[in-house]
């Protein structure tokens, strides 16, 4: 049995609200739709993303605000949790095994951890050729990172989580980019465990049914401990 295939199926929805009120919240910004944004989180602050419009990914990837060579790891975080989605509860763990993350409210339930970026490589191979030079995740990051000027290059641009997008897994293993199963208002909150870079594109895709082609605006809002 293909161990990928089999995780799906023991993974949880663990749906909850959350009890913080956005009244009362640290800051509160709109995220443009195919926009990218990098901001700071520090150790203890609650960062919610909410799908306005539903069905919009958020291309997310965090770093160690101390030290840039420690970062969110996919592998690390799967592995510890059993599983390759993420929901309530679950940690979000970098690449030297520290807790980054813990997700503590969701409305949506399932957030993908394995489709990755778009780019101009994937827009060429999944769609056609002409899409090379779409607009795209990676190309936001990149965007983000050069205007930032805090040290973070290409090279580090890691595999990242897609906030509210739908990713399922075939029994064959192989991964396919089905129709949103998040909502308008839907959101994910978590708390962070140490200072973070917060690098977001909010995914610009016209390409495929993640965001029903059509990209919307995100919420930001952050809180402070209380």
């Amino acid at each position: 049995m293909n161990p990928i295939a089999s995780t799906p199926k023991a993974a949880a929805i663990r749906l909850q609200d959350s009890v913080l009120d956005p009244a009362d919240a640290a800051q509160d910004l709109r995220h443009p739709a195919g926009e990218p944004i990098l901001f700071e989180l520090k150790a203890g602050q609650t960062l919610r993303i909410v799908d306005l419009e539903g069905n919009q990914a958020a291309d997310v990837i965090f770093y160690n605000r101390h030290d840039n060579a420690e970062h969110y790891s996919a592998t690390e975080t799967m592995l510890r949790q059993g599983g390759i989605y993420l929901t309530t509860g679950s940690v979000l763990y970098s690449n030297d095994g520290r807790a980054m993350l813990t997700i503590v409210a969701d409305t949506c339930g399932r957030h993908d951890t394995l489709g990755g970026a778009c780019a101009a490589e994937s827009n060429t191979v999944r769609y056609a050729l002409q899409k090379k030079y779409m607009h795209s995740c990676r190309d936001n990051y990149l965007i983000a990172l050069q205007h930032a000027d805090i040290g973070l290059t290409k090279r580090d641009l890691v595999p990242n989580i897609n906030f509210f997008m739908n990713v399922p897994v075939t029994a064959e293993g192989d991964l396919t980019f089905a129709d949103g199963v998040s909502g308008p208002g839907k959101y994910v909150e978590m708390q962070a465990a140490m200072d973070l870079w917060v690098l977001i594109s909010n995914c610009p895709q016209l390409n495929n049914p993640c965001n029903a082609y059509n990209p919307t605006p995100t919420r930001l809002l952050i809180w402070d401990p209380a």
